[in-house]
């Protein structure tokens, strides 16, 4: 029976579906204003195992991953580049599912974008303010009224009392309590027409909390199963979720929240003005992405993650094991002896170990060292039974489904062509286009990426990553 943690009652529980057989699951998703960096690829790896471990487990699963395309960093992003908000949104979409295909993540069964639920907001917002925890200030904006919701706090465990007024005080001077939060944010008339939306109480756009609350209940209703995030988002989008979704609907929102820990670097957390700041193509540009899929699963997604040259390196280490069984393994035994059409016998050892460590809480890592036990068999028996079952219990975690002999050659040529040779083929290129000769530039881009290298165009620019 599968437990899971539940941030809402700090416990580990029995996991029960509102609808036998049925998951609907909602993820917070990106800010769409700039390239994906460890903390988000955390995100994306650790809810595409849940969503492939609840499937495995034989439920019908909905799972909802968020876009906010519309904030007050993606409108000045977009002004520094002199570049519209839907162009810059577009180009960073089209580069976050090229990082989390090269994850090896799985696409959401709904990928909603913000602007496109402005009805539904607008719809909620109304009716909190029929039930009398909405109100409109003096400079145009909406407020919610935090005091007024009776549970709020609950997710976070903080009390009214400890909590203070948030970054922006000027702005308190607006609000009945300073620490209520923004529904609508009325428009300023220097604004373009891109960021504004006609409503009842003028045009404006919806603050960031409102989104997920007006998505989740469109799409999987008032009342559903999980909603994930990272840690950092327990106070205060979760807790204001909750205040929106229940304040305006009059039942429970969610049954069970989960949150992944935070990723550091070096054993400090990650944050830009360290100088310890890694998107996720950059981490690609030296480690296989498969690699980083399994540094990542390595880990129980409750637990920080130390992310280092040196624990990559381990990782990579240690996967390359796991890819060696199949080599040093019988030949030709997986597809053989587990297509894809004969179902997993749960009740073998290995299996129910795994099995096990995953109905406990999506641990990882024991199911991970279940698949070094069967590499250990592999290896030791030359047993095609073994093989099939490491094949199909990895490929549960999205892992070891390439050619062993593809992914250990590619190890053993990473690297083989260097920032040199790559730069050089990319100004050639960028001499092609100039030249208007775009065959000739079509084929140095296809040349670079038959050699593992992968080309992205931006206003600034064109940057590189290993495939």
């Amino acid at each position: 029976m599968l437990k899971i943690y539940n941030t809402l009652a700090r416990d580990k529980q029995e996991f029960k579906p509102i609808t036998p057989n049925s998951v609907r699951m909602y993820v917070c998703g990106m800010t769409v204003y700039d390239y994906c960096h460890l903390g988000h690829a955390r995100v994306m790896v650790v809810f595409d195992m849940v969503y492939r471990w609840l499937k495995a487990s034989g439920y019908d699963v909905i799972y909802v991953r968020n876009i906010t395309d519309i904030d007050d960093k993606i409108i000045k992003r977009a002004a520094e580049n002199k570049e519209s908000i839907h162009a810059l949104t577009q180009r960073f979409i089209d580069a976050m599912h090229e990082d989390a295909d090269a994850l090896g993540v799985q696409r959401p069964d709904h990928e909603p974008r913000a602007t496109q639920y402005i009805p539904q907001m607008l719809e909620m917002i109304a009716q909190l303010e029929k039930n009398g925890l909405a109100y409109r200030a003096a400079d145009g904006d909406v407020n919610y009224a935090v005091r007024k919701f009776e549970g709020y706090g609950k997710l976070s465990g903080k009390s009214l009392e400890d909590l203070r007024a948030g970054e922006r005080v000027d702005v308190a001077e607006n609000k009945n309590d300073p620490l209520d939060f923004v529904l609508w944010k009325h428009a300023k008339d220097s604004e373009s027409d891109e960021v504004k939306w006609d409503s009842k109480w003028g045009k404006g756009r919806p603050g960031w909390h409102l989104e997920c609350s007006a998505m989740a209940s469109d799409i999987l209703g008032n009342h559903f199963d999980i909603h994930g995030g990272g840690a950092d988002l327990q106070f205060p989008h979760h807790e204001n979720e909750i205040a929106q979704s229940e304040g305006a609907h009059q039942c429970q929102y969610v049954n069970y929240w989960m949150h992944n820990g935070f990723v550091r670097v070096d054993n400090e957390k990650m944050s830009k003005s360290l100088g310890n700041f890694f998107t996720i193509r950059e981490v690609l540009k030296k480690y296989d992405a498969e690699v980083v899929r399994f540094f990542i699963l390595r880990a129980h997604y409750r637990s920080p993650l130390n992310y280092s040259d040196q624990h990559l390196d381990d990782a990579k280490g240690a996967l390359t094991r796991l890819y060696t069984a199949f080599k040093n393994g019988p030949p030709a035994v997986v597809e053989k002896i587990y297509s894809g059409v004969e179902v997993l016998d749960w009740n073998t050892p290995h299996a129910a170990r795994f099995k096990a460590a995953m109905d406990d809480d999506f641990n990882t890592p024991e199911a991970v060292a279940v698949l070094f036990d069967l590499a250990n068999e592999v290896n030791r028996s030359q047993s095609p039974q073994a093989a099939g079952q490491l094949k199909v219990l990895a490929g549960v975690l999205g892992l070891l489904q390439r050619d062993s002999q593809e992914f250990l050659q590619g190890e053993a040529n990473a690297g083989g062509m260097d920032d040199a040779a790559i730069n050089a083929g990319i100004e050639a290129r960028i001499a092609a286009k100039k030249a208007k000769n775009f065959a000739e530039a079509d084929r140095i881009r296809k040349e670079l990426l038959e050699a593992g290298i992968v080309l992205e165009d931006t206003p600034q620019g064109t940057t590189w990553r290993r495939a």
